[in-house]
C-alpha cells in the first residue's frame, strides 16, 4: 500500500530556524550576542570594582568644564549638553528596569548629567562675570574708587583695582593700574576715590601659542583694561573708616618686616599675611627653581597646618576638664575651634580662591574627625573639589587648582595602595626602625608628589625642577614645624614686647629655607626646560594619572597606558625653530648652535622669559645682528635655516621706515617666510607664509616648525569663540 504524501507545510520555528541559518543572519546574531555579553561584562566589574563613586562624578564636572574651554564656540557646547543629556537618557530608555544592568545605568546617567552641567556651569559663569576688554589702549584722566591694593616693595609699586566708568559707553568697569610706591600712598586705600592720569592697554592675549592668557584671567576677574600711572594722584573722596580686614593685614605684613628685615622678613611676612610683594624676584626664582614655590603661597599646607596645631591644642586644653569631657563631644568643639582658626587666617591672607579652597578642604577634614569618619579620602577630597567649582568653575585650567588637588589625590591614593598599607601597618619592632620607616614614606611620598605635579608643571611654565622632592622633604617640615609655630609665637609674644628671640629663630629658619633653595636650583641641570606640551598630550596625563588614582587592584595599571603614550609624545614634540609674538615686534629662532637667537634684544623681562621656556633654551640669547649667519641692514634681517635637507629664507623687519617698493617685493619673492610689525603691501608676496600686523591681528602669535613641511600653530587656534578673544575672526 502506497504511504500518501502530505504536502509539506512549513512551521513558524521552522522559517525562523532556517532564516538564521542564513549566513548573515547568524554573524548578526552571533555581534548582538557579543555587545550583549560586553555590556554584562561592564556591569559585573563596575559592581565588583569596589571603587568610590563620588570622585568620577568630579571628574564628569571637570571634563564637563574642560570641554567649555576646549571647545570653539556656542555650537560646539550646545552639542557637548546635548551629548551629556544623550547619555543620560538614552541609557535610562535602554535599561530602566533591568537589574542586571544597575551599574551601567547608574554610571551613564549621572555622569552624562553631570558633565552636561558642567558645560552649562562655566558657560553661565562667563555669562555672569566675563567683562568685554577696552577696545583699544587709551591715555586719559581716570576718575575711580579704589576696590582693591595690592603692594609689591620688590617691583618698587603698587597695583590699585580701580572702579570706573568708561567714557565712550558709560558702563561700568574694573581697570588695574600701577603706582610707583611713594610715602605718600598710606592714603590710597580700599574706599577711596581718586584721580589720576593713566595709560590703559586691554589684556593681553598669549605671545606665542602655550603662553600666559592673562586676557582670559582678566576676563573672569572683571577687569576690562590694565596700565600705569602717567601722572600725580589726587585724592578726591578719603577711605571710610572700615575695610578692616585689609587694614589689618598690611599692619601686620609691615609689623613683620619690621621685625625681620631682608628676605627672611619678607618670607614670613608671607605666612603670617599672604603678602607677596616685598619677596626678591631672585629668591622666588630659586624657590620656584627648586620646587618650593608653593611655600610662598597661603595653600592647603599653611591652612591645614594652622587648623590641625588649632585643633589639637583645643582639644588637649578641653580636655583638662573632666566636667567638660563628661558632657561634650571634646572632638565637635575642637574641630569647630580649627574650622574658626581657618576661616579667620583665610580672611586675614585675603580670601585668595586657592586659599579659600585650602579652607574648604580642610573643613571638611575636620568635620571628618568630629563625626569619626576617614578624616581624608577620595571622596571628600571629591566633595571639596565640587564645591570649589560650582562658585569658581573657571579654576580648572589655573595651575594652582591642578597643583593643589594632583599633589592631594598622590598622597591619598598612595597610601591607600595595599602595599604602602602593608609596608606602614603596626608591627612590633624598635623605635629606629618604626622611624627609618617613615623617614621612606616622606621620601617616596615626595617623589609621588613629584612625578604626579610634573605634567601640570610643564604644561603651564615649561620647566620642571629635578631636585625638588629632596629638596621638599627638609623644607616642608622645617616650615610647618620650625618656622610658622615661631611666627606665630613670636606674634603672639609681641603683645608683650617679648618676641624678639622668637623672630631671630624663625629667620634663621627660613633662611636655612632660602639657601636650600638656591643650592638646589644651582646644581646642574636641576631645570630642565621643554617646549610646549600640546592639550592632547597634557589630557592624557590627567586620565592616566586619574585611572592609576581611581581605580583598586590591578586594573589600575592600566593608567600605565596614557601615561607611557603621553611620555612619549612629550620627549618627542620638536622644539619650534620660529617664535614669532602677536605684534610681530620679537622673532626667536631655535636650532641656531646653542643660543636662542632673537631679531631684536630682550632685556630681563617676560618676554625673554616666555620665549626662552617656550624655545627650551633658558642661555642668554643673541640679538640676530650678532649671528655670522645672519644679513641685517638698519630695516630688514635675513636668515637661511636648513632643516631636514630644506633650506628656509626669513626675512623679518627691524624699523617701520618707509622702504622701496619694488626692493620689497622683490625680497619678498626670495624669501619663504616674511615676518613684520608692520602691515605689508599686497605686493609682498613670500613663497610660503606672510605674518604682518594685519595677519597677526587675526591670528595672534606663532609657533613655526620647519622641515620638509612646515607645521604653524596660532594663539587664535586654541581661543576659538570665547569671549576674551579679541583677535580678528574669519
Amino acid at each position: 500500500m502506497a504511504i500518501p504524501q502530505w504536502p509539506a507545510i512549513p512551521m513558524i520555528g521552522d522559517d525562523a530556524v532556517a532564516a538564521l541559518q542564513h549566513p548573515h543572519w547568524r554573524k548578526r546574531l552571533r555581534l548582538s550576542s557579543m555587545a550583549e555579553d560586553g555590556v554584562s561584562g561592564a556591569d559585573r566589574f563596575l559592581a565588583g570594582a569596589g571603587f568610590d563613586r563620588a570622585p568620577w562624578l568630579a571628574v564628569a564636572l571637570v571634563a564637563g568644564i574642560a570641554c567649555w574651554f576646549a571647545g570653539p564656540d556656542p555650537g560646539w557646547w550646545v552639542a557637548a549638553i546635548a551629548g551629556g543629556l544623550l547619555l543620560a537618557c538614552g541609557a535610562a530608555a535602554l535599561w530602566r528596569g533591568r537589574v542586571d544592568r544597575f551599574h551601567l545605568l547608574s554610571a551613564c546617567v549621572a555622569l552624562g548629567l553631570v558633565f552636561a552641567g558642567g558645560v552649562t556651569l562655566i558657560w553661565l559663569r562667563s555669562e555672569a562675570v566675563g567683562t568685554p576688554a577696552l577696545s583699544r589702549p587709551v591715555a586719559r584722566p581716570l576718575s575711580g574708587r579704589i576696590i582693591e591694593r595690592i603692594e609689591q616693595p620688590a617691583e618698587g609699586r603698587i597695583r590699585l583695582v580701580l572702579a570706573t566708568r568708561e567714557r565712550e559707553t558709560g558702563r561700568a568697569v574694573k581697570v588695574r593700574v600701577n603706582l610707583p610706591l611713594k610715602d605718600d600712598a598710606a592714603e590710597l586705600v580700599e574706599g577711596a576715590l581718586i584721580r589720576l592720569d593713566a595709560r590703559l592697554m586691554p589684556p593681553g592675549s598669549p605671545m606665542v601659542p602655550g603662553g600666559y592668557d592673562f586676557a582670559r584671567t582678566a576676563w573672569f576677574q572683571g577687569l576690562a583694561a590694565t596700565g600705569a600711572a602717567s601722572g600725580p594722584v589726587t585724592v578726591l573722596q578719603p577711605a571710610p573708616r572700615n575695610g578692616v580686614l585689609a587694614r589689618t593685614q598690611r599692619n601686620l605684613a609691615d609689623h613683620v618686616r619690621a621685625q625681620l628685615s631682608g628676605s627672611s622678613g619678607a618670607i614670613a611676612a608671607a605666612l603670617a599675611s599672604g603678602d607677596r610683594g616685598a619677596i626678591a624676584p631672585t629668591d622666588e626664582e630659586a624657590m620656584r627653581d627648586a620646587g618650593l614655590t608653593h611655600l610662598l603661597s597661603i595653600s592647603g599646607l599653611h591652612v591645614s597646618a594652622l587648623m590641625g596645631a588649632a585643633y589639637l591644642l583645643a582639644l588637649r586644653l578641653l580636655a583638662l576638664s573632666p566636667w567638660l569631657a563628661l558632657r561634650v563631644r571634646l572632638p565637635l568643639l575642637a574641630a569647630t575651634t580649627g574650622a574658626l582658626a581657618g576661616v579667620g587666617y583665610t580672611l586675614l591672607t585675603g580670601a585668595e580662591v586657592p586659599t579659600v579652597r585650602s579652607c574648604l578642604g580642610a573643613v571638611l577634614v575636620l568635620c571628618a574627625l568630629a563625626l569619626g569618619r576617614e578624616p581624608l579620602s577620595l571622596r571628600m577630597l571629591a566633595v571639596a573639589a565640587m564645591l570649589v567649582l560650582l562658585i569658581w568653575p573657571e579654576s580648572v585650567i589655573g595651575p594652582s587648582f591642578q597643583l593643589s588637588f594632583a599633589a592631594v589625590i598622590a598622597i591619598v591614593a598612595l597610601h591607600d595602595s595595599a602595599p604602602v598599607r602593608a609596608f606602614l601597618a603596626p608591627r612590633d619592632e624598635a623605635g629606629w626602625q618604626r622611624s627609618g620607616r617613615r623617614l621612606v614614606m616622606l621620601l617616596a611620598s615626595g617623589l609621588v608628589i613629584e612625578w604626579a605635579l610634573m605634567p601640570v608643571v610643564l604644561f603651564h611654565f615649561h620647566r620642571a625642577g629635578i631636585y625638588g622632592a629632596f629638596a621638599n622633604v627638609v623644607a616642608i617640615p622645617l616650615v610647618t614645624f620650625v618656622s610658622m609655630p615661631l611666627i606665630a609665637l613670636a606674634l603672639l609674644l609681641d603683645l608683650a614686647g617679648l618676641g624678639a628671640p622668637l623672630w631671630w629663630l624663625a629667620g634663621r629658619s627660613l633662611d636655612l629655607m632660602l639657601a636650600l633653595a638656591h643650592f638646589t636650583a644651582g646644581q646642574p641641570n636641576a631645570v630642565h626646560l621643554l617646549p610646549q606640551m600640546g592639550d592632547g598630550t597634557f589630557a592624557l596625563f590627567v586620565a592616566g594619572g586619574l585611572w592609576l588614582a581611581l581605580w583598586h587592584g590591578r586594573v589600575r595599571l592600566l593608567g600605565l597606558l596614557p601615561i607611557a603614550a603621553a611620555t612619549i609624545l612629550l620627549l618627542t614634540t620638536p622644539v619650534p625653530d620660529l617664535l614669532v609674538t602677536g605684534d610681530g615686534r620679537h622673532v626667536a629662532i631655535s636650532g641656531e648652535g646653542d643660543r636662542l637667537l632673537v631679531l631684536r634684544p630682550l632685556r630681563e623681562g617676560f618676554a625673554r622669559e616666555v620665549l626662552g621656556e617656550l624655545a627650551a633654551n633658558g642661555g642668554e640669547p643673541l640679538p640676530l645682528n650678532d649671528w655670522p649667519g645672519a644679513r641685517c641692514s638698519i630695516d630688514f634681517c635675513t636668515i637661511d635655516l636648513l632643516r631636514d635637507g630644506r633650506r628656509w629664507r626669513v626675512l623679518m623687519s627691524r624699523t617701520r621706515r618707509l622702504v622701496d617698493a619694488g626692493e620689497l617685493a622683490i625680497a619678498c619673492a626670495t624669501a619663504d617666510i616674511v615676518v613684520a610689525d608692520r602691515r605689508l603691501p599686497r605686493t609682498c608676496v613670500p613663497r610660503w607664509l606672510k605674518a604682518d600686523r594685519w595677519s597677526l591681528a587675526r591670528t595672534g602669535g606663532l609657533a613655526i616648525t620647519l622641515g620638509r613641511t612646515a607645521e604653524v600653530a596660532a594663539v587664535a587656534d586654541s581661543q576659538g569663540g570665547h569671549g576674551w578673544w579679541r583677535g580678528w575672526r574669519d
